[in-house]
């Protein structure tokens, strides 16, 4: 595992990059054009393109919506595993109150012939294809799992995903594959489930990214990131040590009590 992970920034790394982004892509536009949601009211785009966290007591909390879709859409061959979509779900649940459900949705779509991808070709792609969008008591989650790389990977790391807007975010699946399942590397659904959370960690508003601080632990060296280093929302030591470690013990990294705390002050669990 340690000789496979000298290709790759830490998972909480590559993240943070991502969330950086967000602020040069809010798209505050209302398209009323043809698209009408499921109870056929105008959908409202810019409300589920705002900033990373933004809609974090939304997502956590039954004050506005009952209920969450998560839509989640994968380039043809690069389906996320079933163990990495239960244990998303459940993560979900287990974080949020939402006591009509969490309602998953799944799409597979056809290449797009990239390879390299920037964080502009990811937007065009949600804008395409994505079609579940907020509701009056509903909430909708976009995730995209992808094939190619981020334009920003070298030689020596690789982006595994990006938080974008409050309620998307993208995985760089092909690169998952390359970095999973194989002699001296993590399972796939273990590194797949690390990526997910943490990506939807940030959705929620971690770390002092919508859900405010109840303690000081945000990292001052990595913003947004906790400064536990057993927690899932931890920028790990930026080596392969690091990841390494956050991965060896052959499960999730899960939240330390100072994020937990942040989120139950949201509302959420």
């Amino acid at each position: 595992m340690k000789n496979i992970f000298l290709k790759a920034v830490l998972i909480c790394s590559i993240l943070f990059s991502c969330s950086s982004d967000t602020e040069q892509i809010i798209d505050n536009q209302i398209d009323n054009g043809d698209n009408t949601d499921i109870s056929d009211n105008t959908v409202n785009f810019s409300l589920n393109r705002k900033a990373t966290g933004s809609s974090a007591n939304d997502l956590l909390s039954a004050d506005t919506f009952q209920k969450m879709i998560v839509e989640v859409t994968y380039i043809e061959g690069f389906e996320p595993t079933e163990i990495s979509k239960n244990n998303f779900k459940s993560f979900i649940e287990s974080r949020t109150f939402k006591p009509e459900g969490v309602q998953f949705i799944e799409k597979q779509i056809s290449p797009t012939g990239k390879t390299e991808y920037t964080l502009e070709d990811v937007v065009m792609i949600e804008k395409e294809h994505r079609t579940q969008y907020n509701t009056s008591t509903t909430i909708a989650v976009w995730v995209l799992f992808i094939n190619g790389k981020s334009f920003r990977d070298t030689s020596s790391s690789s982006i595994l995903g990006y938080a974008y807007w409050n309620t998307s975010f993208a995985i760089f699946e092909e690169t998952i594959h390359g970095l999973s399942n194989s002699a001296f590397e993590p399972e796939r659904s273990l590194l797949e489930s690390s990526v997910i959370h943490h990506e939807f960690g940030h959705i929620l508003g971690l770390t002092n990214l919508g859900s405010d601080l109840q303690s000081d632990h945000e990292d001052a060296d990595h913003p947004k990131h906790c400064n536990e280093e057993d927690c899932l929302m931890y920028w790990a030591a930026e080596t392969s040590q690091g990841i390494s470690n956050m991965l060896s013990g052959g499960q999730v990294p899960t939240l330390d009590a100072q994020c937990l705390a942040d989120l139950k002050a949201n509302g959420g669990r």
